[in-house]
């Protein structure tokens, strides 16, 4: 493994979301010492600190009965009474394993803020990277390119562990594909994030072999693969015949 990986810390990234909730963006979740979530509006990710029932009764206490999250686990997760659970998908986690950034253009390239966050939204729900919602941007730094006003293809950080930060949101819009502006955008987040003396990650839909080769193309290297699972109340559909 690279030096580019610090080794005290690579168990961190086996538990992203547990490690980011309970560290450096505590302030953006809810939960206990069993549990955490994000808030609604920042992203549907949560975790729990243990495969115990105690942990899933506290993750059922965080969500509303028509409600669900994402999580990760190594494995499959077994059957909980309380708990619907879909598995997704395979999820890889790449890691940028070298700091030297190709030489990057960054041409055009704006700081997106809070003025943006309209725009970012709408950007996202077209594209559909992945889940954003209303306060995603708020997780970390976000840049975009506009072409005549308009947000034409953006890039920002989402989780961020002690050491390393998230890559995610990488976006470009139909008319601008094939321009290599999600290559520009990943290569300045990754220069800006390695110049804090952080690394860069990021998460793949194992299906997702375009953004995959792409990714590799820009030097990272697949770390792990998890299991995306989505979660919600068991009780939903019997919740919803008695609010009918």
């Amino acid at each position: 493994m690279s030096s580019t990986v610090h080794r005290s810390t690579t168990a961190h990234l086996d538990r992203p979301i547990w490690t980011a909730l309970t560290t450096r963006q505590a302030y953006l979740g809810l939960g206990d010492a069993l549990a955490r979530r994000y808030h609604p509006d920042v992203a549907p990710f949560a975790a729990l600190a243990s495969d115990t029932p105690a942990a899933y009764e506290a993750l059922h206490r965080l969500l509303q009965p028509h409600e669900q999250v994402a999580l990760l686990s190594l494995a499959p997760l077994a059957g909980i009474d309380t708990l619907q659970i879909e598995h997704v998908g395979a999820l890889y986690q790449m890691v940028a394993m070298r700091r030297d950034a190709e030489t990057v253009d960054d041409q055009d390239v704006s700081r997106l803020t809070n003025a943006d966050a309209k725009e970012m939204l709408e950007l996202a729900q077209k594209t559909k990277p992945g889940p954003f919602g209303t306060r995603t941007h708020e997780m970390g730094r976000y840049i975009g390119i506009r072409d005549q006003g308009r947000l034409v293809a953006m890039a920002g950080e989402r989780m961020r562990l002690d050491g390393y930060v998230e890559i995610s949101a990488v976006c470009v819009d139909d008319d601008w594909r094939g321009k290599g502006l999600a290559g520009r955008l990943i290569n300045i987040l990754r220069r800006e994030i390695t110049e804090r003396g952080e690394t860069p990650f990021l998460h793949v839909l194992s299906h997702n072999t375009t953004a995959f080769r792409l990714y590799e193309k820009l030097g990272f290297e697949l770390r792990r693969e998890f299991v995306l699972n989505r979660i919600g109340h068991a009780d939903a559909s019997v919740n919803a015949v008695r609010h009918t």
